[in-house]
């Protein structure tokens, strides 16, 4: 015999021929494997409060934390869960129940697999959220219930889906906080008022929780370090330099100097040893241990030094560099070995064409390596106006601090900036909020040091980007490859893949914090006259203006299509070429 049990009534069916089967992987085991932080992580973190406390945005973005340093996490948003699992249920007290009884049970698998699970629910019955409690505590799963606490008159403020205004005008019944009671947590394992207490703030006090639990280890904050002689030593080292026997180095040799001195290569504190050097030469990272992961470096950072260097230095256990006869630098327990510049060369750019620029200085260069750690003077300056734009990595951390930036996304190009390149800034910016960002910060890095014979001078470069930010360009780099030495020796003429660069930052070793945002293919739209996104359909209507074209525009006095670059950035280019400029 059946029974309709009516609209608001379900039958409820109790399984009894069932029973508990034991995994066959450990929860040690998954946490050998899951993720890239060794260790059994799994939990579940259960946010509760009224709707619109700011449970899930502070649960979004613990998840990103956690995700970004390698641990495995997942939320679960009420709103997710009742468009799927609990569609059926409403917002009875028995439905919520259930609810919440489903959401538990699933969260504990969550939990079981190694995952952080972050819960965020209303859930505003202290029985309730036991049974969630004790539904983890019979299996040994940690459960930490975390009460957002938000004033009801601030969520009815914030209002966000309008359902505090519907319950107020009685459309909808039984809402929480209005018509029905919100029983506050008699003992959570964590308060978050969020009051004057940002997202990213709410979020860490939940990551300190799960760190002093040991859930989670310990983030080391990772340094940048400097290896500039602190201020009140510099007159004694300076000094000291003038006693020791000392290297000469060329202009790329300073610059690599500037590099290391900067931190722009921490944790290497001062020009590589061979083992640092086979270890980028071979496996494209570094082993630091006083670091817990590995650091990627693809690029060995080297000081190549003459027969009668080597000869000097032998014996000596500080070495003076020098740069056009003054004393820049100290590097103390010298490490010297042979310089196999072919191997070098194959392994570092894939050829040994002397053709190719950097291939040609390394073979040119010195016999021997010379490693070890160094003492910089000074700050390295160039005195050439642009210093105020070099900024170390601390001084542009600290200033992104002071921008309160969330997220930073970098564009670096060589060539001046038309309106395809700031397309491609807007839409990465626009999917940075696309995903919950509230201030994403465009870190844009135009190349220095050395570029090609008719590249746009640095000094140039920097003013034409100065004019595009005037002119609002970027309010609201194509794909390209490094031509072959031999242009008949590939099939495109290029002596790496152009699509291959981002294929491989996506799985190099120790770059797990970095995230590669595909950019699409910006050319000029011949039909409309703008920059656009590039569409086969009608490939046509494209038009492929390259740099060495646009250089060639401006270079013979012609203008670019409308809609090409902002009309004040372009002045810039076409006052370069007619005033005969060259930067030294």
């Amino acid at each position: 015999m059946t029974t309709d049990p009516g609209p608001s009534k379900r039958m409820m069916t109790t399984c009894t021929n069932v029973s508990v089967q034991a995994h066959h992987v450990s929860r040690a085991k998954r946490g050998q494997k899951l993720g890239t932080v060794l260790g059994f992580r799994g939990c579940t973190v259960w946010l509760t409060g009224l709707s619109g406390a700011g449970k899930t945005s502070i649960a979004f973005q613990v998840e990103a934390i956690l995700v970004e340093r390698g641990l495995a996490a997942y939320g679960l948003d009420g709103d997710n869960v009742r468009t799927g699992l609990n569609c059926n249920l409403g917002f009875s007290p028995e439905d919520r129940k259930e609810n919440i009884r489903r959401v538990a049970e699933v969260s504990k698998l969550f939990a079981d697999s190694g995952q952080i699970c972050l819960c965020s629910f209303v859930s505003p019955f202290e029985a309730d959220r036991q049974m969630a409690r004790r539904i983890h505590k019979d299996f040994d799963i940690p459960f930490f219930e975390v009460f957002v606490d938000t004033p009801l008159n601030i969520c009815e403020a914030r209002d966000t889906k309008g359902l505090y205004k519907k319950a107020r005008l009685g459309t909808i019944k039984g809402f929480t906080g209005i018509d029905q009671e919100y029983e506050r947590p008699s003992k959570p394992e964590l308060v978050v008022t969020t009051v004057g207490c940002s997202v990213e703030e709410s979020a860490a006090k939940i990551i300190d929780l799960l760190e002093r639990e040991f859930i989670i280890p310990r983030q080391k904050e990772q340094v940048v370090q400097e290896l500039f002689v602190p201020l009140e030593r510099v007159h004694k080292a300076k000094q000291e330099a003038k006693s020791l026997v000392d290297v000469e180095i060329g202009q790329v040799d300073l610059q690599w100097l500037q590099v290391l001195a900067e931190g722009w290569a921490s944790p290497l504190t001062g020009f590589m040893r061979e083992d640092q050097y086979l270890q980028t030469q071979h496996f494209r990272f570094l082993v630091d241990p006083n670091l817990d992961q590995e650091v990627n470096q693809s690029i060995p950072i080297v000081l190549a030094i003459t027969d009668q260097d080597k000869l000097k230095i032998e014996g000596h256990s500080a070495v003076a560099l020098k740069f056009q006869g003054q004393a820049v630098a100290i590097l103390r327990k010298p490490e010297v070995w042979s310089h196999r510049k072919e191997e070098r060369c194959a392994r570092q750019f894939g050829t040994t064409d002397p053709r190719h620029p950097y291939v040609k200085l390394i073979l040119e260069g010195g016999n021997w390596l010379l490693g070890g750690n160094i003492e910089v003077l000074e700050r390295i300056r160039w005195n050439d106006g642009l210093d105020e734009y070099r900024l170390t990595p601390n001084e542009i951390r600290a200033r992104l601090r002071e921008m309160n930036a969330d997220a930073v996304f970098a564009f670096q190009l060589r060539n001046p900036i038309h309106n395809g390149h700031a397309m491609l800034m807007q839409d990465t910016r626009k999917k940075l909020l696309d995903r919950g960002f509230k201030n994403p910060i465009l870190l844009l890095h135009p190349l220095g040091g050395w570029t090609k014979d008719d590249d746009v001078p640095l000094a140039t470069r920097i003013l034409q980007h100065k004019a595009v930010l005037e002119d609002k360009v970027l309010e609201e780099e194509d794909p390209a490859g490094i031509p072959h030495p031999d242009k008949n020796a590939t099939p495109d003429g290029n002596l790496y893949d152009p699509t291959h660069g981002a294929r491989v930052l996506t799985m190099a070793r120790g770059l797990g914090n970095l995230e590669i945002i595909p950019f699409k293919v910006a050319a000029y739209d011949v039909k409309n006259k703008k920059m656009a996104f590039f569409e086969l359909e009608r490939k046509e209507d494209f038009d492929f203006i390259s740099g060495t074209r646009m250089r060639g525009l401006a270079r013979t006095g012609q203008n670019p299509p409308d809609g090409f670059m902002a009309p004040k950035a372009w002045q810039v280019l076409v006052n370069y070429y007619r005033n005969g400029e060259r930067d030294s």
